[in-house]
């Protein structure tokens, strides 16, 4: 069984109950979905809450933790925001671990596709900074928003990442990449790094400075490697007169 579909059996019901009984705080009164969409998420850290759970269960250490500038008391004014949305659910895994986790409905799982669409509009802003923090899902959720079929060709070949003790682990071909969390043991090629250098090796085309530096290492077949960073262009910059 898949994160997602756990996710969808533990909040098929409690999305409902949640969507039911509870008398949501309203900011425009507009039918439009926009206007629900930004009801939803549209508080400080929601939407970046929901991505940094887009790769299964997280505990709140950990959610805090992949977003350095939030508080715990917003965090957890968001997390209970969201489950009284129905978007996550919390729930307590079983022995030995016993810890509480918060992880996305299948209706929560939904927002991916709009998360990526509004990651690719954005990231053309000039104002874009790319030095800036980026999280391991945010890393890879970058992956899969900027794959590029046309570029893929005939390459088809499975990819690990480990970050920071945090690992991904997924296949990369013309259909996508399917990232989840897993072991890299049996894998083809393996990059190991934090996020940064992992998205400056694939966006900014310095794998090589970046492994002299010693702040990227690559395990595995460095050929795939070389072609796999050269696959995820970025869109063009807005301006003015475009």
């Amino acid at each position: 069984m898949t994160n997602r579909d756990q996710g969808a059996g533990a909040g098929a019901g409690a999305g409902a109950d949640a969507g039911a009984g509870t008398t949501r705080r309203r900011w425009y009164d507009d039918a439009c979905g926009t206007a629900m969409a930004l009801e939803l998420v549209g508080e400080r850290w929601a939407l970046m809450i929901v991505r940094e759970l887009m790769f299964g269960p997280r505990r709140f250490g950990e959610i805090r933790a992949a977003l350095p500038g939030l508080s715990a008391n917003v965090l957890t004014q968001r997390l209970e925001g969201l489950e009284e949305s129905g978007i996550l659910v919390k729930r307590r895994l079983p022995p030995p671990t016993s810890a509480q986790v918060y992880e996305l409905t299948r209706w929560g799982y939904e927002a991916e596709r709009p998360i990526q669409l509004l990651g690719k509009w954005a990231v053309r802003s000039p104002a874009h900074d790319p030095t800036l923090h980026i999280s391991n899902a945010s890393a890879m959720m970058s992956l899969k928003t900027m794959h590029d079929p046309a570029l893929a060709g005939d390459l088809d070949f499975t990819v690990g990442f480990c970050m920071d003790g945090d690992a991904f682990v997924g296949r990369y071909n013309r259909a996508g990449i399917d990232l989840h969390r897993g072991p890299v043991d049996a894998v083809d090629v393996v990059f190991v790094g934090p996020p940064s250098s992992i998205v400056a090796a694939v966006y900014g085309g310095a794998m090589a400075d970046l492994e002299a530096a010693g702040a990227l290492r690559i395990d595995g077949d460095r050929t795939l490697a070389e072609a796999f960073v050269t696959r995820f262009p970025l869109p063009c910059k807005w301006t003015r007169d475009a």
